[in-house]
């Protein structure tokens, strides 16, 4: 019988020293797999490394938005022998799409695309002879329906969205899945950031932003990130083995789209 056991796996985890990602690190490895944790901070990688159950976890302090810094460890993380990429990286700043700086969808494709391309490449071989490879990116619900105010954010995402769907059928036949989780209103420092933007605009106070954002949320309460790390860790088991090229909502029922 298929479980949720991921002993003998390795993950490469990205943007893990909070939010979403450090929880799916504490959840991959409470499912038994050996994880790499990525972001820019080394200490606060560490800290969360020395959080999780088991033994042999590591840290990797990159930027993924430095096309240099990324291409500098391609060949360390190529030879990390990975059966599970989790893409995940900070959001776009907020903003109009009409206002945007075309320097900002220029850094926000270098952030999201371009460095799950790159990684991608330098991890996808490692997964076909081993013959298991899951890659889950963590983007948004925006590629669904657009959200107000996250010009670069909604494009960016999409793009990733497309791509990951792309590679799900160029990877099927080795046996390697490719979805995506989107993320409703979280309780992330993403979130925080988000509602004290909308603050400021609408001469409100942060508790009326909440108030208001969870109007939109049927089960009327904001995710708690363990909550969509355990969507995450159910797309990189052998229990999600023949699931691949999906947009998975993690939103509290919020989106209006089937």
């Amino acid at each position: 019988m298929l479980k949720l056991d991921l002993n003998g796996k390795r993950a490469l985890v990205c943007g893990a020293s909070q939010g979403i990602g450090a929880a799916t690190a504490r959840a991959l490895a409470e499912s038994g797999a050996t994880v790499t944790l990525v972001s820019r901070s080394a200490d606060r990688l560490a800290a969360v490394r020395d959080e999780l159950p088991g033994t042999d976890h590591d840290v990797l302090a990159l930027d993924l938005g430095s096309p240099d810094d990324l291409v500098e460890n391609l060949d360390t993380i190529a030879g990390g022998g990975y059966h599970i990429f989790i893409h995940n990286s900070g959001g776009p700043p907020a903003g109009r799409a009409i206002d945007a700086d075309p320097a900002e969808f220029e850094a926000g494709f270098h952030q999201h695309l371009i460095a799950g391309q790159r990684l991608a490449q330098a991890l996808v071989p490692g997964m076909r002879q081993a013959g298991y490879g899951r890659i889950v990116n963590i983007i948004s619900t925006s590629v669904k329906e657009p959200i107000p105010g996250l010009g670069v954010s909604n494009t960016v995402r999409g793009a990733v969205a497309a791509w990951a769907k792309t590679l799900s059928r160029e990877l099927g036949p080795d046996g390697i899945t490719v979805n995506n989780v989107l993320p409703g209103f979280t309780e992330t420092p993403r979130l925080e950031s988000l509602v004290a933007g909308k603050a400021g605009k609408q001469n409100a106070s942060e508790d009326e932003v909440r108030a208001s954002m969870l109007t939109q949320v049927p089960l009327g309460r904001f995710c708690k990130p363990e909550e969509t790390a355990a969507a995450i860790t159910f797309l990189c088991s052998p229990l999600a083995g023949y699931i691949t090229g999906i947009n998975l909502p993690v939103d509290g029922g919020r989106l209006g789209s089937l």
